[in-house]
Parts: structure tokens; sequence; C-alpha cells
């Protein structure tokens, strides 16, 4: 297997995250050495014995100062089997905002509970944050078994509880419970010999072995057109009729000589060529970015959809219900008109209603007239002009957008489609 696994690490803040991702890079081998030296310096001057993993994660001046993990963190590895990317995803809850972005890429999170805490309001909300995105499975590692002496009846308490809320809250994700100590490497990377009565695999073999983004399942080919190529060339006449479109295939695959429609408008045609870094190929899958070349002179424009004809289409909608998780610091304003941006394709949207709210702690739907900071919520959106559509839990790409303030560019909110009208 050498494929790559996008992965993220949350949960509520000082239970471990950074640490966790610090032993990850340092057993593994995947640390440079001036780094580790670096690491080890600063943790000789905040008076520690051992060196603070942590800091390998924490490359902020504040996060090094405070102890705490404030942007995300992109970290990268790989083993015999697979390469990885990790995101350290910041626990405090006001950079709830930077959570959602590393969330919306992950295809497994790892959710940190100190065993001695359990769940609190934040770990809740990360949970419900992991389903709203669409993460399809979800590692709950239960951490610092070290600090109550690697004794299994605390584990199996947070194991319960988090049970109980997974059911309240419908999470759809697999899940698998791991007693860890990030600080010690106990179930790690190594088993360690502290807890013989936990068989299950350690957290690498975990990550080694669950399946990444297309397999498992038949995609369709998606193809959000981001640029419309037209080189011009006085001393190459070849170029005067060139016309290609360019992005990267979300999912599925197509081949020269298919059948294929342009979305929204309906346009039927058929791939003449496929170019890549300027050689042909007969075929593009996804992940691959690539210059689609289409019979006949379309207009085809950036955050068109280019899908194959003789698959399911997807939807062609003015009107959304999503669940949206608001991120602005002001509060959600139904009056105003906000932009939405999904795949290449930007629009003008309103929230005509607010379903719900939900409260994180009580794990109940409450009535309310607007959202604010890190809540999250059911929302009938209007359109000005129709984008393609899946629902989230069958198409990432097409199914999750995000909504900004046209006036300043600044993100507001994620959301996730779940129905259209």
């Amino acid at each position: 297997m050498s494929d790559v696994l996008r992965f993220m690490t949350c949960g509520s803040v000082d239970d471990g995250k950074s640490t966790l991702i610090g032993r990850l890079l340092y057993d593994t081998r995947a640390v440079l050495v001036d780094t580790l030296e670096g690491v080890s310096h600063a943790s000789e001057r905040r008076g520690l014995s051992r060196i603070d993993l942590s800091l390998l994660t924490d490359g902020l001046i504040a996060e090094r100062e405070q102890g705490i993990t404030i942007d995300v963190a992109y970290r990268y590895f790989s083993t015999g089997r697979r390469n990885f990317i990790i995101a350290d995803a910041p626990g405090h809850e006001q950079y709830t905002r930077n959570m959602v972005t590393a969330a919306s890429t992950a295809e497994l999170a790892v959710l940190m509970v100190d065993v001695r805490q359990g769940l609190t309001t934040q770990t809740r909300r990360h949970a419900l944050l992991c389903e709203l995105m669409g993460i399809p499975h979800l590692v709950i590692a239960v951490n610092k078994m070290d600090l109550v002496g690697y004794d299994p009846e605390p584990f199996a308490a947070v194991q319960a509880a988090f049970e109980t809320f997974a059911v309240q809250a419908q999470l759809r994700a697999d899940r698998r419970y791991l007693p860890i100590s990030a600080l010690e490497g106990d179930m790690v990377v190594e088993r360690g010999e502290r807890m013989p009565w936990y068989h299950g695999p350690t957290l690498l073999e975990v990550l080694e072995s669950v399946p990444s983004a297309h397999t498992g399942k038949a995609e369709s080919f998606r193809f959000p057109v981001q640029w419309v190529c037209r080189p011009q060339a006085a001393d190459d006449p070849t170029l005067h009729d060139y016309r290609g479109y360019a992005g990267m295939v979300a999912s599925g695959s197509v081949a020269v000589g298919d059948a294929v429609t342009v979305l929204p408008a309906g346009l039927a045609t058929t791939v003449l060529a496929i170019e890549l870094g300027g050689r042909s190929l007969t075929a593009a899958r996804a992940g691959q970015s690539v210059m689609l070349r289409l019979q006949g002179d379309l207009d085809v424009s950036r955050g068109d959809m280019i899908v194959r004809s003789d698959e399911p289409m997807p939807a062609v909608t003015r009107a959304l219900v999503a669940d949206l998780a608001w991120l602005a610091n002001g509060p959600l304003d139904p009056r105003r008109v906000y932009g939405l941006r999904q795949t290449t394709r930007e629009v003008k949207a309103k929230i005509d209603s607010i379903e719900y709210r939900w409260d994180v702690a009580s794990m109940r739907r409450e009535d309310v007239d607007t959202l604010t900071a890190n809540d999250i919520g059911r929302v009938r959106v209007k359109l000005s002009a129709p984008i393609v559509a899946e629902r989230y839990e069958q198409d990432r790409a097409l199914g999750a957008f995000i909504l900004f303030d046209p006036a300043t560019g600044d993100t507001v909110a994620g959301g996730v489609i779940r129905e259209w009208a």
C-alpha cells in the first residue's frame, strides 16, 4: 500500500493532540536532526527534563509561548505501507473555525479524550463537527492512561459514555476506541508492556489499515471547471482555435471519447483530449489536475460542472437544506445576502429560515432566530443562480460549501448539503 491518508487530531484543549502527533513523528523517525535539536533546546528553556514533543507541531510563536495550538498545523510522514498528511486542529473553542478547515479534507479523525476528564462540551462539539464534515472513520483515543496507572476501568467508562453520546447524536462514522499514552508512547506506534488487557491494534496499525478516499465505492465523474484556457501566440497558428478546460477531477474517472454533459446548462458533448503538463492522456481519475478539450464550440466557464452522460446526474438547484457551522464572530443575519462558494462556483445566497440549532451540551434541537460563533444548525438557503449539488454523504466535493461576506471576503460559515428543492 503506497497511497496517502489525510487525517486530523481534534478534541478539547490540553487533551494531548500536539503531543500525540509529536510522538507519531518521533517514533516513526520522521523528525529531522536540526528540528529535534531546536525542540530539545526549547524544552530545556522551559525547565523540562524531557523533550516536549508537542513543540514539533506548534509552529507559531504565540503557540509556543502559551503552550496551545491556534492555527492548523500540517505535518507529513510515511511508513513502509502508507504516506500520511496530518492536520493538528486547535482545541480552544474560539479557534473552532480552524478545526472545520482541517476536517474538510480529512478521511479519518483522531478524537482525543483525557481519561481523567472524560467527555467535555468541546469533545462533543468536535465529534459533531466530524459528523457534519462527513469524516467516515473516527478513532477515539483515550489519552493520558499513564496518569491513571493504565487502569482499564477509566478507559471503559469513557468508551461507554461516548457510545451513549454517539447514539444520541446519531454519529455514522466507523468508531474505534484506543487507550494510549502520547507522552510515554504506549499504543501509539509501539504497544508497550503496560496495557496487556488491551488486545486491539495500535494507533499506527489503524492508520495503516483504514481505506483512503476514492476507494471502497463506485464514484461518478465530477469535474468542476476552474479555468478556461485560450492561449494566444502569433507564431503558433495551431493555438488560434485551442480551447481547454482546466480543473481537478473531484471524483470518478473519464476517458477520451466519453460522452459528457456540462451543467447547469445541460450541454451534451464528448471528450476530444485530456492533457496533463503538456502531454496527452487517455484517461483521468480522481485527484488529477488536467485539461479537458471538448467537441464543439461550447459556452463553458469557470464554475460549470462536467459529468459523464452515462452516469447518474447530480441535482441542479437554487434552494438547499443544509447543516451550517457558523464561524464568524458576529451573528447570522437572515436579512443579509451572503456569497456562497461551492467547488469553483460562486453565487449569492440568503438564509431563508433556521430550522434548529444543536445544543451541544444537552444534545437537543433548539428553536432560534440566529446562529452565533461556533453554533451548529440546520438552515434553508435560497440562491441567486443554480448550483450542481449532491448530498454531502454521497459526494463531499459537491455537497460542501462556504458562506462568505461579499464586502470583506471573510468566511462566515461552512455548510454541507442535506437536501434541495
